[in-house]
């Protein structure tokens, strides 16, 4: 019995070793393959990443061609827009669609060269609108990021940096929609603008396109709509009043006279007073600067 139990135990012994070998094989076997399956997986993910994004640029690219094609659609004729008339702008087109199922009134429109606007009705709109009109090159980085501080501040859009250069392409050619394709086009056209017409040409087409109320395009329709003058006798008063109209012509205007516009026209006139200040106090110390000079003998 003893003897028996000596052999037994020595089988078990014996039989030790190999059951760690074939645990250790396995054991190998299953690393291997857990190995083997995150690789599989790693590069499955890897390869349907990469073919989503060939697909995402094959997409880009369609859509850039696309809207490239749109662009040349609506290019503009430079040298026609510099120097012939004054084109009816799409927002116009757009109002005359829509005027008679809406029961709005008729369009009023009646483009003037810039000769016959008043200086004053010209320094009122870039005091409103674009005071740095002439110093820029169709974008204006200062009043786009005191608009972004601003917004930010208060959590919201209520201002916006647009300048007169890309008002005025929005009235030509483009929509009063916001998405961002019709703000995108917004920037191509205005490059273009500013790259073949004169600043002096901008100006003038854009008091001649810009909404002044329901219906009422440009300064001269505006004028005679509101005072019953011709755009060359309007006031100082009457000009910021046109000037302070701009932002939301329908909705403030000469006409509803809200608090908003009051507001608005009366910051306008004080700056329009401070500048004329300014040009006679400077006027006056150039003559009194000569006169001394000249009284001195230089």
């Amino acid at each position: 019995m003893a003897t028996q139990n000596i052999r037994i135990g020595a089988s078990n012994e014996t039989d030790r070793p190999w059951a760690t070998n074939k645990s250790i094989f396995f054991e190998k076997r299953r690393f291997r393959w857990l190995r083997e399956s995150c690789v599989s997986r790693r590069t499955g993910f890897f390869a349907r990443s990469r073919r989503a994004l060939r697909w995402a640029l094959r997409i880009i690219l369609i859509l850039l061609i696309a809207d490239l094609v749109y662009l040349a659609t609506i290019w503009p004729d430079w040298k026609k827009l510099a120097h012939g008339n004054i084109p009816k702008s799409s927002f116009m087109q757009l109002y005359a669609e829509r005027q008679a199922e809406r029961g709005w009134p008729k369009p009023n429109w009646q483009p003037v060269p810039q000769a016959r606007i008043p200086r004053h009705m010209l320094r009122a709109v870039l005091v409103a609108e674009d005071s740095r009109f002439y110093e820029h090159s169709g974008f204006d980085l200062i009043a786009i990021r005191e608009a972004l501080g601003y917004n930010l501040v208060r959590g919201e859009m209520l201002v916006g940096a647009s300048t007169i250069s890309q008002q005025t392409v929005k009235n030509l050619y483009l929509s009063p929609s916001r998405n961002p394709m019709r703000k995108w086009h917004e920037l191509v056209l205005t490059w273009g603008l500013e790259h073949n017409l004169r600043k002096s040409r901008i100006l003038e087409l854009y008091l001649n396109v810009a909404e002044f109320g329901r219906g009422i395009y440009g300064v001269q329709a505006a004028a005679q709509a509101y005072y019953g003058v011709d755009v060359g006798s309007l006031s100082l008063v009457q000009a910021a009043e046109l000037a302070a109209s701009l932002p939301s012509p329908v909705k403030n205007n000469p006409a509803t006279r809200t608090e908003r516009f009051q507001r608005r026209t009366q910051r306008i006139l004080d700056l329009l007073t401070r500048e004329q200040s300014a040009t006679v106090n400077e006027a006056s110390f150039t003559h009194g600067g000569s006169a001394g000079r000249e009284a001195v003998g230089e």
